[in-house]
């Protein structure tokens, strides 16, 4: 067991390793909260944060054998992946954004329901000066 002091440094660095986590795993929350309610691919990441960031907490405190590690970072990993599932699973009502210059106005409702986009197919080097024979 840790002292006191040592105890609470390790249990905030315990915190911020969870939120490193979660920020490199999961997108941003206004991000999360632009998509449509129940996105499987940010509801994944959610769920793969969360695991890994309860793993490293469990590892670190069992390294430790301290509880107030475990207690501080479980708290961090419950707060992040619930604020992460409320913005993953929260359809958001606000409304288009007035776009400025050079900024698509549509929103990412539209483009995620909207008509599919197709485009001409591609042939890299199809003029004849550049084909060899």
């Amino acid at each position: 067991m840790l002292e006191p002091s040592a105890s609470l440094t390790v249990g905030l660095a315990t915190v911020g390793v969870v939120y490193a986590i979660h920020s490199n795993f999961t997108p941003s929350l206004a991000d999360m909260q632009s998509l449509p309610a129940g996105n499987t691919d940010t509801d994944a990441a959610e769920r793969k944060a969360t695991w890994m960031s309860a793993g490293v907490v469990c590892g670190i405190a069992l390294l430790a054998k301290d509880p107030t590690i475990f207690v501080l970072g479980s708290v961090a990993t419950v707060g992040l992946a619930w604020f992460s599932r409320h913005a993953t699973w929260t359809d958001s009502k606000a409304t288009p954004i007035a776009a400025g210059p050079g900024v698509s106005a549509t929103s990412a409702n539209d483009l995620a329901t909207g008509p599919q986009m197709t485009t001409a197919d591609y042939q890299m080097f199809h003029s004849s000066e550049f084909v060899s024979s």
